[in-house]
């Protein structure tokens, strides 16, 4: 790992020669464990001080070490702790003090048949490497786990040196194992002291409270509430209570059904004391915008920023006391509009010195802000992480997010748009092999999961294999991908998949109308909603892909409502995928006989968000259809896959299969 290779006192000009290291000669299996590793830094942050960094870099298998830095000394790592837990990851880790750091943890776990998975809070001391756990009652006895780790609501409380505020899942339980609910059940809010683990109730618990909002003074300032259904399952009302500051009384703010197909009401965010105001986003004439919302009972709200076209998603915020300081949205890109004059001049400034003009995103900062941790990215640029310090006006190079693909040539994503069948424009990215003169390739469509997602412009290890093996590969935001509004959202993509799928299907004749793929050379590719896009057009159109490839795929709508059923989101999934016809006409696996094309699936067997049996089952139809089905499973993982060798393991055979069947 490089960390410091470069310090810059150039203000914000960068003269430094960068060069590109041409992409070389190599074998299938060296490119499939390149592109499958891991980012080699997973999570950034800058103490209170600003005198020391924090990553987290993973490793081969699971494992994944925390170092640190001294910014003022010898720029070596130092690693203070190394997890290694089957099925489970760090989430992030923060500052609580210039010594101590708060991590989380989340994993997955299997009691019989059913998947739960788990969160857990602990703090390292950055000095001695001492582990204290911040979760209680992670045994909740013999058949039963605490699933609920905590979440961190305030790092910094005045007046409370080295601890924090951290949600709680308060339970009673016999001694029988089975939960008593009284009113001592629910989630609370606790202070919590870092160091040695103790805690005090601040928030006393409700059963009805699912999250808390506090202000960076740490006060608990929103409460969430959800209605539970009478059978059981998760309600679809939210409602949203705050209090005026320094009050204990909770007065009603707003309420979100999520009843539709995309959440209507006003979703609070995050609080500032010093306006004394709640961030929050609203659907306004079909999109996604941000408001804010004064905590004084007035009932005044005001517009912070609309987009024609797209949703305004998310609220930026740095530090320790995880100050708002802009907000993005995606057209083609990511754009972040910041609230800080001064953050405004830094990102502009850093992106127009460094070669391409990356993206420029703030990371982290420290307590007075002099010191901004930054990362700069592209297409072609995995990613690098800068440490500027406004007082000197230095800019040092601190370490590449995925070291293997460092300084190696990239293929450019570039936008665009296609007619589907019904002459609508359907926005899209094609990423062309370096070199390439864009005629006559074999190509892939890559339909991106969800279908509550949506592809963005930048650097993605998945299409950038594809291409370093050859391949064009075009990704499409079909109708049904989020981000575009409530219109182009339409139904969703399993609801109107027919919609969705018509999309995915015209951007491989349109690659081929263009010249850009030769027809017999045609693939499709997917992940999750993508892996279900890609098999489910075969059933649409079997001659057009001549090799399908789905990674976690769900296979048939009906069982994918009925594996939900021992889940509190049964009604919620349920409601998602709707009843009817659809139901049959759009899960491939009761379509194998109409399939063409070989067929190759991936999927975990830990995976919560699509079951391995959608995979399973597939693969036994097409086996009983005679079709031509390969299959790789891999034991304990999860629907993410995030495991280096197994990543690389799987972009081998998917690189083999796909040049075997896409050969001339």
């Amino acid at each position: 790992m490089r960390v410091f290779s470069k310090l810059l006192s150039v203000g914000l000009v960068l003269t430094a020669s960068l060069y590109t290291v041409p992409t070389l000669a190599e074998d299938l299996a060296e490119t499939a464990t390149r592109f499958g590793a891991r980012q080699s830094v997973t999570d950034v942050s800058i103490s209170p001080s600003g005198d020391t960094l924090l990553y987290v870099s993973p490793g081969q298998k699971s494992e994944e070490t925390i170092y640190t830095v001294d910014l003022n000394g010898v720029n070596e790592p130092k690693a203070i702790a190394t997890f290694n837990e089957a099925n489970s990851r760090i989430t992030g880790c923060d500052w609580a003090t210039d010594e101590q750091i708060v991590c989380g943890l989340f994993g997955s776990g299997k009691a019989g048949d059913i998947i739960f998975v788990f969160s857990r809070k602990f703090s390292i001391n950055t000095l001695d490497g001492k582990v204290k756990s911040l979760t209680p009652g992670t045994n909740m006895g013999r058949r039963r786990v605490a699933q609920d780790g905590g979440r961190v609501l305030a790092l910094d409380v005045p007046g409370e040196d080295r601890k924090i505020l951290m949600t709680r899942r308060h339970f009673k339980e016999a001694a029988n194992s089975t939960l008593i609910y009284s009113d001592k059940e629910g989630l609370g809010v606790d202070l919590v002291d870092v160091v040695t683990g103790r805690r005090k109730i601040v928030e006393r618990p409700n059963r009805m409270a699912v999250n808390y909002i506090a202000d960076e003074a740490g006060s608990v300032r929103i409460m969430t509430v959800r209605d539970t259904a009478a059978s059981g399952y998760d309600g679809s009302e939210f409602r949203y209570l705050y209090r005026k500051k320094g009050s204990e009384q909770w007065l009603p703010l707003s309420s979100l059904d999520t009843s539709g197909e995309l959440f209507q009401g006003f979703l609070p965010v995050a609080v500032d004391s010093k306006e004394d105001v709640v961030y929050g986003f609203e659907r306004v004439d079909g999109y996604t915008a941000l408001y804010k919302v004064p905590l004084d009972g007035s009932g005044t709200r005001e517009l912070i920023l609309k987009q024609d076209g797209v949703d305004v998603d998310g609220l930026v915020r740095i530090g320790r006391q995880d100050r708002v300081v802009g907000v993005s949205y995606a057209t083609e890109a990511r754009n972040v509009e910041y609230f800080d004059a001064g953050l405004t001049r830094i990102s502009r400034g850093l992106s127009n010195a460094l070669p391409g003009k990356p993206l420029v995103s703030v990371l982290d900062a420290s307590e007075d802000e002099n010191r901004i941790v930054l990362v700069a990215s592209s297409d072609t640029d995995p990613g690098m992480v800068y440490l500027y310090d406004k007082t000197t006006r230095e800019l040092g190079e601190l370490m590449p997010l995925r070291d293997p693909l460092a300084g190696r040539e990239m293929a450019e994503m570039k936008p665009l748009s296609y007619a589907a069948s019904d002459g609508t424009q359907i926005p899209g990215f094609l990423t062309l092999p370096p070199g390439s003169d864009g005629k006559n390739l074999p190509a892939i469509v890559l339909p991106h999961g969800g279908p509550g997602s949506r592809d963005v412009w930048g650097f993605d290890w998945l299409p950038q294999f594809l291409a370093a093996r050859g391949f064009a590969v075009l990704q499409p935001n079909f109708r049904g991908s989020a981000g575009y509004g409530e219109a182009w959202f339409g139904r969703n993509g399993f609801k109107s998949w027919d919609l969705a799928v018509g999309d995915v299907n015209d951007a491989g004749r349109w690659l081929v109308s263009q010249g850009i793929a030769d027809p017999e050379r045609l693939g499709v590719m997917g992940w999750s909603y993508g892996g279900y896009a890609a098999l489910q057009s075969q059933v649409m159109d079997p001659d057009l892909f001549k090799a399908v490839v789905a990674i976690a795929p769900v296979t048939d709508l009906g069982l994918l409502i009925e594996e939900s059923r021992n889940y509190s989101s049964f009604v919620a999934t349920r409601r998602m995928i709707g009843s009817g016809p659809h139901l049959d006409a759009g899960s491939p696996a009761r379509h194998a006989k109409k399939f063409k094309s070989p067929v190759f699936l991936v999927h975990g067997t830990m995976d919560l968000n699509v079951r391995v049996g959608q995979s399973k089952l597939m693969n036994s139809r097409l086996e009983a259809a005679g079709k031509p089905v390969d299959y790789l499973e891999f034991e304990g993982l999860d629907h993410s896959l995030v495991h280096s060798q197994a990543r690389a393991i799987m972009l081998n055979r998917i690189g083999g299969f796909l040049e075997s069947n896409l050969s001339e």
